[in-house]
């Protein structure tokens, strides 16, 4: 199943070249060497994510005007990255290394937190860092994820592929968590760990995940790219993940909402995203098989639909314990039905010469999108209040939903969702 030709190199290679077992014959061994590369940098990520929002509000004091703003800004720093990382993935069929280069500026980024202290300016330099590495990083791993399945089961193995990563979005709260309960509110021993856990997940990169190398004649340029644009359904999905982007309030604004609403302590803020990740985890491989079978476009959409329904809960009159593990709930499908089901309906239309490029096209509008979502709403909270500004986005999302849907009811037929696109050359 394996796209690559040629026999492995060593026994390594061997090993990540074979179907994992008991996942099934579609899903490969190099699909699960990523997906553990990402439940241990999503461990480090995590932990520092799950309590950066109440780090920069309650222990900082940051108005919610300067934690949009930096919240974007931890988007945002990837909207360019990632054009250049799948540019540089594909030209030079070079897309692990594309990819250690950016898990590894993520890693050592995460060292700088401690080093700058309380300085807003400094954090959002070391922000910026890390987003950076995930910029390079994201279009490179999915088009090995994406090089590394059969065209009918790229939703399968994006959705075995979240599901690990999401393994690691569920323990790194726990253990950021576990770390506070022992140290108090010494955030610094958080960083320091988030760096550790990081550099072993660089390691297992360059260890156990194989390259795809494609021949030199193959490797496209930037004129290449821009002609992938030409196919429809693909600029499609390009324009409806950047629109549907620019709607969706970031994770921190959920669960500072959610906070807000429901007067949770600080300590047990950390905890939050484990409702989001532990739904996320059980669906996303059922959710990415469904896609897969019923079409890539309607799952993703329908994934935003339950995004919409958790808004209306969090700008509704619903509290206390109903309203925590609905809108987690909720959250949780959301990413399960659109994470690695846009990168499966994009991959599928791609060549493999350029699919690095391709993919990060589209993150790139969606990072760009997210971006001003989460600065916009900094600035409807700071105006109207939590649930002022969460039902100004939930009509916009209904808007952009609508939209979207007819947009790409017209992009392509056929069970997975439309025909390759032609080669670049």
């Amino acid at each position: 199943m394996y796209v690559s030709s040629g026999r492995p190199e060593s026994a390594t290679e061997a090993a990540v070249e074979r179907p994992a077992s008991g996942v099934g014959a579609v899903v490969t061994g190099n699909v699960i060497a990523l997906g553990m590369v990402s439940l241990v940098t999503d461990v480090s990520s995590e932990m520092v994510t799950a309590v950066m929002p109440l780090y920069l509000v309650t222990g900082l004091g940051l108005t919610m005007l300067q934690f949009g703003f930096l919240d974007g800004l931890y988007s945002g720093v990837t909207v360019f990255l990632r054009l250049v990382g799948g540019h540089l993935a594909d030209r030079f069929a070079a897309r692990k290394q594309v990819a250690v280069a950016g898990y590894g500026i993520s890693a050592v980024a995460k060292l700088g937190l401690p080093l700058v202290g309380a300085s807003v300016p400094g954090i959002g330099a070391v922000l910026a860092a890390d987003r950076a590495g995930k910029g390079l990083r994201t279009a490179p791993r999915d088009a090995l994820i994406s090089l590394s399945s059969s065209p009918q089961a790229q939703g399968r193995a994006f959705g075995v592929h979240r599901a690990l990563d999401t393994v690691g979005a569920f323990t790194g709260p726990l253990v950021a968590f576990a770390i506070l309960a022992a140290v108090g509110t010494a955030y610094d021993a958080v960083f320091v760990v988030s760096f550790c856990v990081g550099l072993v997940g660089v390691a297992m990169l360059v260890l156990f995940v194989r390259d795809h190398r494609d021949p030199i004649e193959h490797r496209p340029g930037w004129r290449d790219g821009l002609r992938l644009l030409r196919d429809r359904p693909y600029r499609r999905l390009c324009a409806a993940s950047a629109v549907l982007g620019l709607v969706t309030v970031s994770d921190a604004f959920v669960y500072l909402l959610l906070q807000h609403r429901l007067e949770i302590r600080p300590h047990w803020f950390p905890l939050l995203p484990l409702g989001t990740a532990g739904v996320y985890l059980v669906l996303a491989l059922p959710l990415g098989r469904l896609a897969d079978r019923v079409g890539r476009r309607r799952v993703f959409l329908a994934g935003h639909g339950v995004l919409l329904a958790a808004y209306l809960l969090l700008g509704g009159p619903l509290g206390g314990v109903g309203l925590l593990i609905s809108v987690l709930a909720l959250h949780g499908v959301f990413y399960a039905a659109t994470d690695g089901v846009l990168s499966a309906a994009v991959g599928a239309r791609l060549p493999a010469s350029g699919r690095a490029g391709g993919l990060a096209v589209v993150q790139t509008g969606q990072a760009a999108g997210r971006f001003a979502s989460s600065m916009i709403f900094g600035a409807l909270w700071t105006a109207w209040g939590p649930a002022g500004a969460i039902r100004v986005l939930a009509g916009a999302l209904t808007v952009a939903l609508l939209g979207s849907a007819l947009a790409l009811a017209g992009g392509g037929r056929g069970r997975h969702d439309g025909e390759q696109v032609r080669d670049v050359r």
